[in-house]
């Protein structure tokens, strides 16, 4: 177990390392451990997601790799300069991230994609060690409510502070700034939520401030 990622048997929360038993009696070609953060220590953005998917992430074992999540997050990334090669879907695909780095709120995959509070807060301690770097990163993008309360939290900060808005840029007295965007999950893009094109406002604005 390293300040950043889990130990891959890491036991802390005893819901999800039961729930990784059942998935790999079902499935013991996937991944079913705790997901490593992806991409270079001290990157300058760090993407904060919600937690492995079931057939995404904790099949592949690479945070959104695998899933409709990850297709568009990982297109956009290629398109603004923040990754390179191609992706795949699978962690062996080549793509390298620059100045960029992924992780999740909640390392393991929950039942029906949903941790429970004592969760996420368990798992805090590594979205903290990613957050102190070194170097820190200097610009956050939280995707989804989860990860945007997570991320104050993990800097001690009250998420009512600081509310969740897509398209909001935050800027935090440790002179970072906490970027929001609804979840690029195909729930959200289905309904309309959220598309393509304001999942691309959101990094034009951040990056805007990342690069000024």
């Amino acid at each position: 177990m390293s300040a950043t990622d889990p130990a891959s048997n890491c036991a802390l929360c005893p819901r999800l390392a039961d729930f990784r038993d059942e998935n790999r009696q079902h499935h013991p070609e996937f991944h079913n451990a705790p997901v490593a953060s992806f991409g270079p220590r001290g990157a300058a953005l760090l993407i904060v997601g919600l937690a492995p998917g079931l057939k995404g992430a904790n099949q592949t074992g690479r945070p959104f790799t695998g899933d409709f999540a990850g297709d568009l997050l990982y297109a956009t990334l290629l398109e603004f300069g923040l990754a390179a090669g191609r992706y795949g879907r699978h962690a062996g695909d080549g793509l390298r991230l620059i100045d960029c780095r992924i992780t999740n709120a909640v390392r393991c995959v929950p039942p029906e994609n949903k941790p429970t509070p004592k969760e996420i807060a368990t798992c805090r301690h590594f979205l903290e060690g990613e957050l102190a770097g070194p170097p820190p990163p200097r610009l956050v993008l939280a995707l989804g409510t989860i990860a945007h309360a997570s991320v104050l939290k993990a800097k001690g900060l009250g998420a009512s502070q600081l509310p969740f808005r897509h398209g909001a840029l935050h800027d935090l007295p440790d002179g970072s700034v906490l970027a929001d965007s609804y979840h690029c999950s195909r729930y959200n893009t289905n309904t309309g939520r959220l598309t393509p094109e304001m999942f691309q406002a959101v990094f034009d604005a951040a990056l805007a401030r990342l690069r000024a």
